[in-house]
């Protein structure tokens, strides 16, 4: 069966490139959009407008904000010596859910990747290393994934960090809270084994 042609099959197409839609769902959400215009299509198309002209990311940390700098960075109530390094943006507003963090960031952009073509250059790591040479940071957490390339950057900015007078230190990795070990792949258990620490 054929899908939707014309302006109907752009839209599914351009919604089926966002992260987490497939066809299928893209389908069904440009079909709901389109049958409920009045107060689904046109207030998003209204909310998208606002959003492209009013974000901009900022320029101390790579946060997305309506100001630069963003509010984090601004404010004053916030450790300057503390530094958290995350991939994404969305990384960011994680560990901001968790309200258990105190002090700063730096958005990488992404993790090194030679099949990628992604070097230190493309994701900032000069910045970085000028940022904590510039301001008074004590420690660098370095919050990365626990994926290969997340950890093959984490080791890399270890090592330019190296020659700085600053802490270095990674999220812990293992076991969940609540989680239960029948459930937990074969990495996160190796990883939870080799970081066991006395009781």
């Amino acid at each position: 069966m054929a899908g939707p042609d014309g302006a109907i099959g752009a839209l599914v197409k351009r919604l089926a490139r966002l992260p987490g839609l497939g066809p299928r769902s893209a389908r069904r959400l440009a079909l709901y959009l389109l049958t409920h215009r009045d107060d689904a299509l046109r207030p998003l198309i209204d909310t998208l407008g606002e959003v492209a002209a009013a974000i901009t990311p900022c320029s101390q940390c790579g946060n997305l904000d309506v100001s630069d700098p963003c509010g984090i960075c601004r404010d004053a109530t916030r450790r300057g010596d503390l530094l958290c390094v995350v991939e994404q943006v969305a990384d960011l507003w994680a560990m901001e859910r968790t309200g258990a963090f105190a002090g700063r960031y730096f958005v990488l952009g992404g993790t090194l990747s030679a099949l990628d073509g992604i070097g230190p250059a493309e994701l900032g790591i000069d910045r970085l290393i000028a940022r904590i040479t510039e301001q008074p940071v004590v420690e660098v957490i370095l919050a990365l994934n626990a994926t290969v390339d997340g950890q093959t950057t984490a080791h890399y900015v270890a090592e330019r960090l190296a020659a700085a007078s600053v802490r270095v230190s990674r999220l812990a990795h293992g076991v969940p809270l609540g989680g239960e070990l029948d459930y937990l792949d074969d990495g996160t258990l190796t990883a939870a084994l080799s970081a066991r620490r006395p009781m």
